[in-house]
């Protein structure tokens, strides 16, 4: 290498390329060309890996399908009820039938175990060198804060995949979770329980919550306190530490303002929207074209999945709002789109979406939301909806009055407002990648049972290539089974039932 800029990208590079915590998953050194010392000893250089952690969430890996966290995303959603499949599709259906989950051959378990366990091992990467690297503290507290950030959601991801769920009536959850990699190392590592994993995460995340005061970021891609406090708030909510889960939602929407109902039918494709609080940007230039998030997810693009294989809403859930709320107009129930240009040969679909839009339908490019301020209203009324607060329906308010002028303040309580909530919550999120999370977290069924008469305009999963229709709420089957490659490289990782 000639120049340290070089230097820098093909560390940047090599480090990327990373995989899981053994060594079939791991290259033992970051790269064999390179003096990887000098390219971790100061924070400009550091700054630059983390940028590479920044742009690593959406390169594409393996299959095409495989992107970053895009590609994870959908898997959660399309592991729930509310996608719908019209028809065959090779894309993630092995997912859809829950097929794939339970055979640890599949790639569909690989492929968020390899994903998160990259970014991980990236984040420790940064983490074992910025106390030592030459630059100002300032600096050292912006790299350190991200990068615990992304330590603690990579890990938070995983042990909600492959770890049975936080249960707070049984303290400490001492059922097995995942690896804890906490260094850049072969290391054989067991299976922490539960209630290990969500003490580092709450750790991890606590100590940034600390470094990143103050810090101004320069784009949406990079995570600022807005980001700490939210992912504490989604933590917090799934460990059903409700005061904890309230405050820091409060705390990460605070000044933030909700965007308009122009902004929200604009198709979900900009980082720089008002409400988005961490999201990724696709450049022109690192386009994975077909393997985008917009190239499976959009309506407009003309890839073949998009053509004849569109994502559709469950007709049961668009069929609970009224047509005054801007969220059901993303969505088309005849499947024409009148006021979006798709291609002539794509085939179309009742209820079909249109909420993310791609540049237009040569150019696949999305942008890919992971945050959002709705997101937080949600959390909150939740939270204060779980403590018998009276502000809880106000917190719900806020949010949907803006999406639904029409819509009257609930009084609801108890019970009967958090189901509220968690149906705004189904609608508000849909595609963005809660769903499956949010059934495991509340202990619930997966429930795609639509009615036995079928109309032919109706989005439903009886009439379309759904094999799985329900799933009992605790079956072993909520537990994505551990990669075989992994537990061929790691005998300490006990595989979780079959």
């Amino acid at each position: 290498m000639k120049t340290l800029n070089k230097t820098i990208l093909l560390v940047v590079l090599s480090i990327l390329s990373l995989s899981s915590c053994s060594e079939d998953f791991l290259v033992k050194k970051p790269t064999e060309f390179v003096d990887y010392a000098s390219a971790t000893s100061t924070t400009a250089n550091l700054f630059s890996l983390l940028n590479g952690i920044h742009r690593s969430l959406y390169i594409r890996y393996e299959g095409q399908n495989e992107t970053g966290i895009a590609g994870c995303m959908q898997q959660i959603d399309i592991a729930g009820e509310d996608l719908v499949f019209p028809i065959s599709n090779g894309w993630f259906l092995q997912v859809y039938n829950w097929n794939g989950l339970s055979n640890e051959n599949s790639q569909d378990v690989a492929f968020p175990y390899r994903t998160f366990y990259r970014i991980n091992r990236n984040a420790n990467t940064i983490l074992e060198n910025v106390d030592v690297a030459t630059g100002s503290d300032a600096d050292k507290k912006i790299i350190k804060g991200q990068a615990l950030l992304y330590r603690a959601f990579s890990h938070f991801q995983l042990v909600q995949l492959y770890g049975k769920r936080y249960d707070a009536t049984a303290i400490p959850n001492s059922q097995l979770g995942i690896p804890l990699v906490l260094s850049v190392s072969n290391e054989q590592l067991p299976r922490s329980t539960v209630e290990e994993v969500y003490t580092q995460i709450n750790k991890d995340i606590d100590d940034a919550l600390v470094l990143l005061v103050g810090y101004t970021k320069p784009n949406n891609s990079h995570l600022d306190l807005r980001v700490a406090q939210g992912l504490k708030a989604r933590v917090a909510l799934v460990q059903q530490n409700w005061p904890v889960a309230a405050a820091n939602a409060a705390l990460a929407r605070a000044g933030k303002s909700l965007m308009s109902n122009t902004a929200y039918v604009s198709g979900f494709n900009s980082y720089t929207n008002s409400e988005w609080m961490w999201g990724s940007y696709v450049n022109e230039l690192q386009s994975e074209s077909f393997a985008n998030f917009g190239a499976y997810m959009s309506r407009n693009y003309s890839s073949t999945v998009i053509r004849s294989c569109p994502k559709a809403i469950f007709n049961k859930l668009w069929d609970q709002f009224p047509s005054t709320d801007v969220r059901t107009t993303i969505f088309s129930k005849t499947g024409q789109h009148p006021n979006i240009t798709l291609v002539s040969t794509a085939v179309k679909f009742p209820y079909t979406s249109q909420k993310f839009l791609s540049v237009s339908t040569g150019d696949s490019r999305c942008d890919v939301p992971y945050m959002r301020i709705a997101e937080m209203y949600l959390i909150e009324a939740e939270a204060k909806a779980k403590m018998n607060d009276a502000t809880a329906a106000t917190a719900l308010f806020t949010l949907i009055s803006n999406r639904n002028p029409a819509y009257v303040k609930s009084t609801a309580t108890g019970q009967a407002l958090v189901n509220e909530i968690h149906l705004h919550r189904r609608l508000e999120l849909w595609g963005e990648g809660f769903r499956f999370y949010d059934l495991k977290r509340t202990n619930s069924a997966l429930d795609r049972v639509g009615p036995t008469t079928v109309p032919a305009t109706t989005s439903n999963h009886i009439s379309s290539v759904a094999q799985v229709l329900s799933i009992p709420a605790g079956d072993k089957r909520w537990q994505w089974l551990f990669p075989r490659a992994e537990i061929n490289s790691n005998p300490n990782i006990e595989q979780n039932p079959n």
